[in-house]
């Protein structure tokens, strides 16, 4: 792919940024590493280095009961530093932003072409990329998968599509609920408008074979599969760990009583799931808008969120900019999520630091966060459904539509 002089700025520039923050102010990285809006029992790379520690003694990283991530990180950073990963990989996803955007044709007749250029520097120069990769989140590795299979599924490449989609599902659950969205992405960019179940059992194949490699390496690298499954995949989906975080699970199961922890956190996994179905189905001709209005909605959801969940979540909802003349309440989400931004620091230090506040305080602020992005699913799936329903009724266009 051909990278023009104003791609080229945009990308050395993010990368000299990150690079000069790294290098020349190391305590920056070191503050945003341990704060609650970044770090999480299965995103901190606080872990990530005891983990190393461990098993750079000939010790499974998972005895210390602090790892929860999955061991082939041990080797990445055991290898490079992680200023030139976390780098690395935000380049790298700002360029599969830009060749989707470039590329991408949405059948709405409100839709124009986009600019890549500038759909990757919104990325690179996003706030919460920016902490999240000063922060060392690994869950920007995840985020790099997603964005790595969309872009794959796009170009119509199935197999490469299914192994970064593997690769993020290793790293972390909640990918492998993309699967749905993504072959029907795949299939409808490959033109196949019926595909048959020969073609959807080879990918699935493709997935859950690459899957499978991925857990067996773990033998390899610590000795057993069994540790990193029960330290990484059930350690998720048990929720043993109520540290704080920007979610909404760990204030609801330190008040639930013990006899009904098993009840709702299966109640809180079908509810995150149960959008995936009705969603694909409902919206099968934008399937592109499926996968973003999921990644909104893993980021209030999940377990275990942080703002790298977000930065992925507005990486692809600028690609659709033409519904904004449609959407209701773009003002009150945009102020929402700036207000539970600025307080919510505030509100953990009163709580945690200057002891003058409680857990409500932070958890408070919490909903409040959760309630803006909430909004902003709801809008732009208004939006998008609007603007359907007018392609399909063009009589109707710009009429009030009232539900009786």
């Amino acid at each position: 792919m051909a990278v023009g002089n104003k791609a080229l700025g945009v990308f050395a520039g993010a990368a000299v940024f990150r690079l000069a923050v790294f290098f020349l102010f190391p305590s920056i990285p070191d503050l945003l590493s341990t704060q609650v809006e970044l770090s999480t029992p299965v995103s901190s790379f606080k872990r990530v280095k005891e983990g190393l520690f461990l098993y750079e003694r000939g010790v499974s990283p998972y005895d210390g009961g602090l790892f929860h991530q999955a061991p082939l990180l041990l080797t990445i950073f055991g290898l490079f530093p992680p200023s030139l990963v976390f780098t690395a990989l935000d380049i790298v996803s700002a360029t599969a932003l830009k060749t989707l955007a470039d590329n991408v044709r949405l059948a709405s007749p409100r839709f124009k072409p986009l600019d890549g250029n500038v759909i990757a520097a919104a990325y690179l120069f996003n706030p919460f990329t920016i902490f999240s990769c000063f922060g060392c989140s690994t869950s920007v590795l995840t985020n790099t998968a997603i964005i790595q299979s969309v872009l794959s599924a796009h170009q119509g490449n199935g197999l490469q599509s299914m192994l970064a989609l593997a690769f993020g599902a290793y790293l972390n659950m909640y990918p492998a609920l993309l699967l749905p969205p993504i072959l029907l992405f795949l299939f409808q960019s490959s033109g196949v408008k019926q595909p048959d179940t020969r073609t959807v059992v080879v990918n699935l194949g493709y997935f859950t074979g690459a899957l499978a490699a991925l857990m067996a390496s773990t033998v390899l690298i610590t000795g057993s599969i069994w540790d990193f499954v029960r330290s990484c995949y059930g350690f998720q989906l048990t929720v043993t760990d109520l540290t704080p975080n920007i979610g909404l699970w760990w204030y609801f199961f330190i008040e639930m009583f013990d006899p009904f922890r098993e009840f709702f956190i299966g109640v809180f996994w079908l509810h995150m799931a149960g959008y995936v179905g009705g969603m694909t189905i409902r919206l099968h001709k934008e399937p592109l808008f499926v996968i973003t209005s999921l990644l909104g909605l893993f980021a209030i959801f999940k377990p275990y969120p942080n703002i790298a969940d977000v930065a992925v979540y507005f990486g692809f909802l600028p690609m659709y900019q033409h519904i904004i003349p449609l959407t209701r309440y773009t003002f009150i989400a945009a102020a929402v999520i700036l207000y539970s931004v600025l307080l919510g620091p505030a509100f953990y230090y009163l709580w945690i630091y200057a002891g003058s506040g409680n857990a409500n305080f932070f958890f408070a602020i919490t909903l409040v966060w959760s309630l803006g992005l909430a909004i902003l699913v709801g809008d732009t799936l208004f939006a998008v459904l609007r603007d359907e329903w007018e392609i399909e009724r063009p009589e109707m266009k710009g009429k009030d539509v009232r539900r009786v």
